[in-house]
């Protein structure tokens, strides 16, 4: 469970201080999905930058210059790879042809390995599972919505993408993780997070909340991007093979509570259960639908981490 964060300012409506300190506000509300590390990304002077620490975001203070645009930022919780070696936080600096880029993910990813020993790709210090989505983006030699696409469809497991290239374009892989974009039209300002409640949190404390604006809206499958006019186009990727649990849930979303006959879990085990699913990149919703499959919280437990419970 990470957080995505970030603001595009394409009208430079903010002067230099008034960006960090929305960095600051913005990124200390999305500690909820994440102490384990802070990160951001943006061009300056040509350059293609990326800041991150093994730090929560309270403890960061921002310094980005006055004509960075677009700041792509994270906050992890780590699952693989550790946080207090900094190469294996979020974001990941990737080349794809000539297009350099940044790129962060909140969710997890389960055939990382598979997927490396299967296109040859090269061995790396980074143990992060994210890691593999920016090796394929660079085998492709383009950063595009096919390149994208593609990614998004290799990949097994739970995600949302944001990836920021060299150009200011920003793009958005939205899989089944969560995402809130606001667009502040009069103003020419975008601002988002993985969640409307953190989203809404950030802009009460920053006085933003009462000012007209429209939600972009992201839809699982979804593939978005914003370039430097603040013009939106939109692409789409196959979700047929999205996430690995597929396999334990109904083609649709179900809840327990739709299955009153069965006897309710232990409400305290439930309740470790529901926060623990974040973790591994699901919702507790997920764990409502395989309670009401006749699955115990116990195997649930076994699922999240990967246990095959058809043998």
């Amino acid at each position: 469970m990470c957080c995505l964060f970030g603001i595009y300012d394409y009208n430079n409506y903010f002067n230099k201080k008034q960006r960090n300190i929305i960095l600051s506000v913005l990124s200390t509300e999305c500690e909820a999905r994440g102490t384990d590390a802070t990160g951001i990304a943006y061009n300056a002077n040509g350059k293609l930058n990326i800041f991150k620490r093994p730090l929560p975001a309270h403890k960061i203070k921002y310094q980005t210059p006055e004509f960075a645009k677009v700041i792509m930022g994270h906050t992890r919780m780590a699952t693989q790879g550790s946080r207090k070696r900094n190469y294996n936080n979020h974001p990941f600096a990737g080349q794809a042809g000539n297009t350099l880029f940044a790129f962060a993910h909140n969710g997890i990813l389960y055939n990382d390995e598979l997927i490396r020993k299967d296109k040859k790709l090269p061995n790396t210090k980074i143990r992060t599972d994210s890691y593999i989505a920016v090796q394929l983006l660079e085998q492709e030699r383009a950063l595009t919505f096919q390149s994208l696409a593609k990614m998004a469809e290799t990949v097994d497991g739970s995600f949302t993408f944001t990836v920021l290239d060299n150009g200011d374009n920003l793009y958005f892989v939205k899989g089944d993780n969560p995402l809130c974009i606001y667009h502040f039209v009069s103003a020419g300002f975008y601002i988002y997070a993985s969640t409307k409640e953190i989203l809404d949190n950030a802009l009460k404390r920053l006085r933003l909340n009462k000012k007209a604006h429209k939600v972009v809206p992201s839809h699982c499958g979804d593939i978005i991007r914003i370039d430097t006019g603040g013009n939106i186009a939109t692409s789409r990727f196959d979700t047929r093979a999205l996430s690995s649990l597929q396999y334990y849930f109904r083609p649709y979303r179900c809840s327990f509570y739709d299955y009153p006959d069965c006897d309710y879990p232990d409400n305290e085990h439930l309740q470790t259960v529901r926060e623990m699913a974040g973790t591994f990149g699901y919702s507790p919703e997920d764990v409502d639908c395989l309670l009401a499959e006749g699955y115990t919280l116990d195997e649930i437990e076994e699922v999240f981490y990967g246990i095959d419970m058809s043998q």
